[in-house]
């Protein structure tokens, strides 16, 4: 590793804002808030702000703010290939590994999943927009989702309960799964769902949403289906064959700190809630459901891996730096990116930021401080985004309060 140098190139980003309609409401968005950082943000209230990109992504670049000038941080990078460290710009070919994002979701978005990379550049030959991606979700707020497929015996049980669900099925496919007679009876399952006519989806969804309102009403405990579940992404989506999904689907809520590894070809699905993302650099998926953009369906079924799974194995471990007890790091299983959290007590007047062998992206959730050993000081506060280039230390000086920053990096 290259002699740490002092924090000279340490530069703000101005980071891009997306507005997907799955987004949350005005200031109920992290993202907007966090935004309302740089002065020429302009919120409006009853638009939906759903992510925060800080990277070199084409579709939502970050800016280096630097002399009071603007310039694309991919340019910047370019004109600075040092700054990625020897070993990332020679294996990246010069490019920043990963896109780091804050999601603030309203609404559910996406039965999908992310191609693996053979694939991903089988697909790109007949889609362009289609690359390999996998990410890390690490929640801010309560986060809610769809990860991985259920233990096999709990989706047994809701295809027996649930007769409107073993009629989307169909005989052949229900039977096949409830006896275990066919090692690839989920699969065959899974896709006889997810390629029934709309019609005979709707028909069967109204069954059901009618039956459990019917004993709704009448004083029935409904929970054991998942009613709650299902009458919220009715009324997001109706009629929608993704709403049959939460039977197939883990349905789990992550507790600020946890986090889940979305690696390629594991069917997944947000909810609602706030979390950090980190991915490869690229903005690509294949979705089946809960979307109103482009459905694969032969796609995604084709590409999942059937593996049966509890919430819990779904749930990512973090570790924390034996360096250094203020950070909690979150180490996927990928070259691309680490992410790592970074809690500084009130009672902390500063913190050194220690050097990495690779970039780095660092975002202020809460709290404010200044980086003061720059060229110019740079003042932290909730929303603020700096790039770190490799082998570079700086000092932080913190006021009288708590602060957690959360840092994405490459370090090979």
């Amino acid at each position: 590793m290259a002699a740490p140098t002092r924090s000279r190139r340490v530069v703000e980003l101005k980071c891009a804002v997306q507005c997907y309609a799955w987004g949350k409401i005005g200031l109920n968005s992290t993202v907007a808030q966090l935004a309302l950082n740089s002065p020429s943000f302009h919120l409006e209230e009853d638009k939906p702000y759903s992510e925060f990109w800080m990277g070199t992504h084409p579709n939502g670049p970050s800016k280096v703010l630097k002399e009071g000038k603007e310039s694309l941080l991919s340019d910047w990078i370019e004109s600075n290939k040092d700054v990625l460290g020897n070993k990332v710009k020679e294996i990246f070919g010069g490019k920043l590994p990963f896109l780091f994002k804050v999601l603030s979701v309203n609404k559910a978005l996406s039965i999908q999943a992310h191609p693996n990379k053979p694939h991903a550049e089988l697909l790109h030959d007949k889609r362009p927009d289609t690359d390999v991606e996998f990410g890390t979700k690490r929640t801010l707020t309560p986060f809610e989702g769809l990860c991985g497929f259920r233990p096999l015996d709990e989706i047994q049980k809701f295809v027996k309960i649930i007769p409107e669900l073993a009629a989307v099925i169909g005989q052949e496919a229900t039977t096949a799964l409830v006896t275990d007679s066919d090692p690839h009876a989920l699969k065959k399952a899974f896709t006889a769902l997810m390629t029934s006519s709309q019609d005979a989806v709707s028909e069967q969804l109204g069954k059901l949403l009618l039956r459990l309102q019917e004993k709704k009403t009448s004083g029935h405990d409904i929970s054991n289906q998942c009613s709650e579940l299902l009458f919220r992404l009715n009324s997001q989506f109706p009629g929608d064959v993704g709403c049959f999904c939460i039977y197939f689907l883990n349905h789990i809520v992550l507790q600020p700190g946890q986090a889940m590894f979305l690696g390629p070809n594991l069917p997944h699905a947000y909810l609602a809630g706030d979390c950090m993302e980190c991915m490869a650099c690229s903005d690509n998926v294949v979705r089946a459901g809960l979307t109103p953009k482009f459905k694969d369906v032969e796609t995604l079924c084709e590409m999942l891996e059937y593996n049966c799974g509890s919430k819990e194995e779904n749930i990512f471990p973090c570790r924390q730096d034996p360096s250094d007890s203020h950070v909690t790091i979150y180490d996927p299983p990928v070259s691309d990116f680490t992410v790592s959290r970074i809690k500084i007590p009130a009672s902390c007047p500063s913190y050194k930021f220690k050097a990495l062998s690779g970039p780095s992206i660092c975002v202020v959730i809460s709290g404010s401080g200044a980086v003061e050993d720059t060229a110019s000081k740079i003042c932290l506060n909730r929303g603020t985004v700096l790039f770190i280039p490799a082998n570079t230390t700086f000092d932080v000086t913190c006021k009288e309060e708590d602060m957690e920053i959360y840092r994405a990096y490459c370090v090979l």
